[in-house]
């Protein structure tokens, strides 16, 4: 163990650690649970910093040299295990001020081992800033990267591959279903396309929201009027972090309103909502299309990936689009907890800032992981049961409803009923209660014509 300092007396840490007084603190006070700031979200705090170093050197406000070092240490921080150098609970001080020094404490710790002089945590690695700017703007960027990088190919991939299927499948003819129940015929095709284009809408929700989320708060420092701060930091600091990852970081017109409100974060989990609802539709429907092997729809057949019985042998479960409803489930309860803790903008800081950074991460990676297993595991060897399709679809009463026009709703109810009664086909029934011969009753009854009506 040694001796840390910090302006409460003295701490002790371990020695193998390069956090000081302030993180150990935190660890003494945050023991509620095993869950930690994100690394994302630490990657960028660590960004911040280099980016704030070299802002700082430029600007003449730490020396040349000192500057050198933090931006070499917060490189190599990236590197560290996370775990015993970032150990601090989510659960914490609402701004995430612990998360900030702990980044502070340990660039400061190896800027200093590499000029073997002191670099302050505060003086040095946080000028310019405060935790109330640095740690809105690392949720920010944290989540930007994780849907331009991870997010966003996932989903082009998965509606990539739906469109393939849709027109793959453009004449393929199924049964439709209003309530679960049979109803006029559709195509597979269609149902792929419906699909693809909820897919496309998501995603147009999430760029557009998003795009709030380019104008960071550097520069706000305390409550968002930039005390302590040059007036030039932050067009430098965004500057640089622009050379970092290649997006299009600006300051914040207004700092204060992306410290002490987090509408743009909230605005972003409902797109994440929505995509979450989209994939949910679209595992279920799947599970239907697959039930079976003998007394469920038999639609589809998706791959067999694992036994899905302990007792019963044989039996195959739709595992993915299982897996994918509980995914879309807990983005939905994490849209719940960012509502909540959006609401905590009391006056100029919202204190739920670790929270929310948690959930959004958790909501994006997990959304990402969804898609790639759409893809991945149901769509890239999805199997259609054609020759079922089409003698379901030849038993289906309700297509006496393309008699309505030439026979009236009532008489086509009554042929309707027959059919399905006494387990015959529409044409039957409607050639014995009609004038019309079969060469018209074909042509009226059409699947293809019924499900592409203005072809």
């Amino acid at each position: 163990m040694r001796t840390e300092h910090d302006s409460m007396g003295k701490v002790q840490v371990a020695d193998d650690v390069y956090y000081q007084a302030q993180t150990q603190r935190a660890c003494n006070n945050f023991q509620f649970s095993e869950r930690r700031f994100p690394s994302q979200a630490i990657h960028a705090v660590l960004d911040i910093k280099q980016a704030a170093a070299q802002a700082n050197g430029e600007l003449g406000l730490i020396e040349a040299d000192i500057s050198e070092a933090i931006q070499q240490a917060a490189k190599a921080s990236k590197n560290l295990d996370f775990a015993k150098h970032f150990p601090i609970d989510l659960f914490q001080t609402g701004s995430g001020t612990s998360s900030n020094m702990n980044v502070n404490e340990v660039v400061a710790s190896q800027a200093s081992e590499l000029l073997a002089d002191k670099v302050h945590p505060n003086d040095h690695v946080n000028r310019c800033q405060s935790s109330n700017d640095v740690i809105p703007a690392s949720i920010q960027i944290s989540s930007l990267r994780q849907l331009e990088g991870s997010l966003y190919p996932a989903m082009d991939i998965l509606s990539s591959r739906l469109k393939q299927l849709a027109k793959q499948h453009t004449n393929t003819l199924k049964t439709g279903r209003t309530h679960l129940m049979d109803a006029m015929p559709i195509t597979l095709g269609q149902e792929l396309s419906v699909w693809q284009q909820q897919l496309s809408h998501a995603q147009a929700q999430l760029k557009l929201s998003a795009q709030n989320l380019y104008a960071l708060p550097l520069g706000g420092t305390a409550v968002g009027s930039g005390v302590n701060c040059h007036p030039r930091f932050a067009t430098l600091a965004c500057h640089y972090l622009q050379q970092l990852d290649q997006l299009p970081w600006t300051p914040a017109a207004l700092p204060a309103l992306y410290m002490s409100s987090q509408d743009h974060h909230l605005a972003l989990a409902s797109a994440l909502k929505g995509l979450a609802v989209c994939l949910l539709k679209m595992a279920n429907d799947l599970r239907w299309m697959n039930s079976g092997p003998t007394a469920g729809l038999q639609e589809i057949r998706l791959s067999a990936l694992q036994p899905g019985s302990s007792i019963m042998p044989g039996k195959v479960n739709p595992v993915i689009p299982e897996a994918v409803a509980m995914i879309a489930a807990e983005v939905i309860g994490n849209e719940t907890s960012i509502c909540i803790a959006a609401q905590s903008g009391n006056f100029q800081l919202n204190v739920m800032l670790p929270l929310i950074a948690e959930k959004l991460l958790s909501s994006i990676e997990l959304l990402s992981q969804a898609c790639s297993a759409m893809s991945d595991k149901v769509f890239a060897d999805f199997q259609v049961n054609s020759e079922y399709l089409n003698q379901i679809l030849a038993k289906n009463p309700i297509l006496a409803t393309a008699l309505n026009s030439d026979i009236g709703y009532d008489l086509a109810a009554k042929i309707a009923k027959h059919a399905d009664k006494e387990q015959k086909t529409v044409l039957e029934i409607a050639l014995e209660e009609t004038d019309l011969d079969e060469a018209q009753l074909k042509a009226l009854l059409d699947p293809l014509k019924l499900a592409k009506p203005h072809a």
